[in-house]
C-alpha cells in the first residue's frame, strides 16, 4: 500500500472496510509486524444518538408550539415525533457507517487514518513531525469515558493545519497516544525543572467580570430573549412588559437601566464561563520538554506544546483586566492553529488573567529565564508618536461629530445637541486613550529576547527569541516620514508571524533592529557619516 505524504488527502473507492480490508475494491492491507489497525470506540454511537435527541427536542418544541394552533395536537405530535425519530435513527446510522469505515494505525514512522462515508479518505502524518496531541471531552463524552484526540504537526497544508482527529476513543487510549506520540529524549543540560508551573487559584475569578466577555455576553443574552420570544410569538408581549416596568422613567434612564441589567447579566455569565473554562487548571512541564495545559469543569481540555517550538511569550492586558492589575499569558510557538474559525483560538493560552507579577513570573519559568523578559525596562518612543496618536484620537471624534452637526443643520436641531454632547464626552476620553497608547509604546532587548509593547484597549508585551527572527520589514508612510518615525516588523515563523514596533524614531529603530539581530539588517543600512568623519576620510 502506498503511503500519503504528510497531511496529504487521498481518495479511493467506496467499498466496505472489514477487519482485513483497507480502502476500496476489497484490497487487503498488509500490516507492518507489531502494528495493528484500530477502530474508534463503539460508544461514539451512543454519544451521537444522545446529541441528536437533544437537537430533535430543541427543534421539536418550538415546531410543536408553532403548529399546534392550526392543526389537531395529536397530528402535530405525530409529525414532530416521526421527524425526530427519523433524525436520530438516520444520524446514528450514518455515524455507524463512519465507525465501520474508520481505522487508524500508529506505526514506528507514521500515523495513519482511513475514514469516510461514500469515499474513503486516507491521511498520514510522519511521527517525527508531530508537535501536538490535544485531548478534548465534553460532559457527555466524559460520562462515557471518551475523548477526542487531535494530532497536529504544526504545518499548513492548503491553508489549514495538518492534523488528524480521532473522534472518539477511550480516555485511557487517548492518554497513551499522547504520551507515545510526544515522547522525546530529554537532553541532559539546560532543561528546566519538571513539574507544575501554575495551578488554579479561585481568587483569579475576580478578573472575569472586567474582561470584554462580560458586555458581549450581556448583549447576547438580550438578543436571545428577543429571539426566543419571537419564536413563540410573544415578542410584542415582552416589549410591552418591559415598557410597563419603566412606565414612569424617561427614555434615557430606561436605556441606562437596561444597559446596567445587561452588564450584570453579562458579569454573571462571565463568571460561569470562567469556571467552565479554567476550573481544574494546571500548567506543567513534562519529561522530554513538553508544556501541558489541563483545564475545564464540564468540557475537559488537555493541550500540549513542545518547548522546542516555543519562540517566546505574549503578555496580554485588555483594558479592564489591566486596570485591575492583571494580565494573560499566551505562547508564541510554531504550529499552533491560527484563526481556524476561532475553533482552536484558545490553544495558545498558557495562563488566564492573573496578577501581573504572577504572569511575569510564570512567563520566566516557561522560558527558563531567571528574570521575566516581559518585565524588562523598555526604550520610550519619540514625541512624534504621541502627536500622531493625539491627532488620530481627535479626528476619530471630529468626524462623527461633524456628521451629526451637518445632519442637524439639514434635518432637526436635536442632532446638534447630540453632536455637542458627543464632543464633550468623547473628546477627553479619546485624548486619555491616545496618551495611554503612547505610554504603552516601548521596545528593548532582554538577554536572548527582543521585547516590544503596544496597544491601549488591548495592550500586548511580546518577548520574542532573537534567534527566531527571520527578517525585518521597515514601513514608513508619508506622514511617518514627515514626523521622522517608522514601523519595524519582526518576522518569525511562530505565533502571528509578525510583531510590530510602532512609530520608533528612524535612527532609533534601525539601530535597534541591527543590534537586536546582528547581520540581518546591517547589510541594508548605510551608516550616517558625521562631518568629522568626512573630514578625516578626506
Amino acid at each position: 500500500m502506498s503511503e500519503a505524504a504528510p497531511g496529504e488527502d487521498r481518495y479511493v473507492g467506496d467499498g466496505d472496510i472489514g477487519d482485513g480490508d483497507i480502502g476500496g475494491a476489497g484490497r487487503p492491507s498488509v500490516a507492518v509486524p507489531g502494528e495493528e489497525w484500530r477502530r474508534l470506540d463503539r460508544r461514539m454511537l451512543l454519544a451521537t444518538a444522545a446529541v441528536l435527541c437533544g437537537v430533535a427536542g430543541g427543534a421539536g418544541l418550538p415546531a410543536t408550539v408553532g403548529l399546534a394552533g392550526s392543526r389537531p395536537l395529536w397530528q402535530v405530535l405525530s409529525w414532530v415525533l416521526a421527524g425526530a425519530l427519523l433524525l436520530v435513527l438516520g444520524g446514528t446510522a450514518a455515524d455507524y457507517v463512519r465507525w465501520r469505515r474508520t481505522r487508524y494505525r500508529i506505526g514506528p514512522e507514521r500515523v495513519e487514518l482511513h475514514t469516510g462515508l461514500l469515499l474513503v479518505k486516507r491521511r498520514s502524518l510522519a511521527r517525527e513531525r508531530i508537535r501536538s496531541v490535544d485531548l478534548t471531552a465534553n460532559p457527555l463524552q466524559r460520562l462515557l469515558g471518551l475523548v477526542k484526540v487531535r494530532i497536529g504537526t504544526g504545518e499548513s497544508t492548503g491553508g489549514s493545519e495538518s492534523t488528524l482527529e480521532l473522534d472518539l476513543v477511550t480516555r485511557a487510549e487517548g492518554e497513551l497516544l499522547r504520551h507515545d506520540l510526544l515522547a522525546r529524549a530529554a537532553t541532559d543540560a539546560g532543561v528546566p525543572d519538571e513539574g507544575a508551573l501554575a495551578t488554579v487559584d479561585p481568587r483569579w475569578i475576580r478578573y472575569a467580570p472586567v474582561s470584554f466577555v462580560a458586555p458581549a455576553l450581556g448583549g447576547a443574552a438580550a438578543g436571545a430573549v428577543m429571539q426566543v420570544s419571537e419564536w413563540f410569538g410573544a415578542q410584542a408581549e415582552v416589549i410591552d412588559w418591559i415598557g410597563e416596568r419603566f412606565r414612569d422613567v424617561s427614555l434615557v434612564w430606561m436605556l441606562v437601566d437596561l444597559a446596567l441589567i445587561a452588564t450584570v447579566v453579562g458579569a454573571v455569565g462571565a463568571l460561569g464561563l470562567w469556571v467552565e473554562m479554567w476550573w481544574n487548571y494546571r500548567l506543567e512541564r513534562e519529561p522530554g520538554g513538553t508544556l501541558r495545559v489541563r483545564r475545564g469543569l464540564l468540557t475537559a481540555r488537555s493541550v500540549s506544546i513542545e518547548e522546542r517550538r516555543l519562540r517566546g511569550i505574549e503578555v496580554v492586558e485588555p483594558l479592564g483586566v489591566r486596570l485591575a492589575g492583571a494580565a494573560r499569558v499566551d505562547a508564541v510557538a510554531t504550529g499552533l492553529a491560527k484563526d481556524d474559525g476561532d475553533k482552536h483560538a484558545d490553544l495558545k493560552t498558557l495562563l488566564p488573567a492573573v496578577p501581573r507579577e504572577l504572569a511575569d513570573r510564570v512567563a520566566a519559568q516557561v522560558l527558563g529565564e531567571p528574570e521575566p523578559p516581559t518585565g524588562a525596562p523598555l526604550a520610550a518612543h519619540p514625541r512624534a508618536a504621541r502627536t500622531r496618536r493625539l491627532r488620530w484620537a481627535l479626528w476619530s471624534v471630529a468626524a462623527p461629530v461633524a456628521l451629526l452637526a451637518g445632519l442637524g443643520l439639514l434635518l432637526t436641531p436635536v442632532l446638534l445637541y447630540v453632536a455637542a454632547g458627543c464632543a464633550v464626552v468623547l473628546t477627553p476620553l479619546a485624548v486619555l486613550l491616545a496618551l495611554d497608547a503612547y505610554r504603552s509604546l516601548g521596545h528593548g532587548v532582554s538577554g536572548a529576547y527582543l521585547v516590544t509593547r503596544s496597544g491601549t484597549v488591548r495592550r500586548t508585551t511580546v518577548a520574542l527569541q532573537r534567534s527566531g527572527v527571520i527578517g525585518w520589514t521597515v514601513k514608513q508612510s508619508y506622514f511617518q516620514r514627515r514626523a521622522g518615525v517608522l514601523t519595524l516588523t519582526a518576522t518569525t515563523a511562530a505565533g502571528d508571524g509578525a510583531y510590530d514596533i510602532l512609530d520608533a524614531g528612524e535612527s532609533q529603530g534601525l539601530t535597534f533592529a541591527a543590534e537586536a539581530v546582528p547581520d540581518l539588517l546591517a547589510p541594508f543600512v548605510e551608516p550616517v557619516r558625521t562631518p568629522e568623519a568626512r573630514s578625516t576620510e578626506g
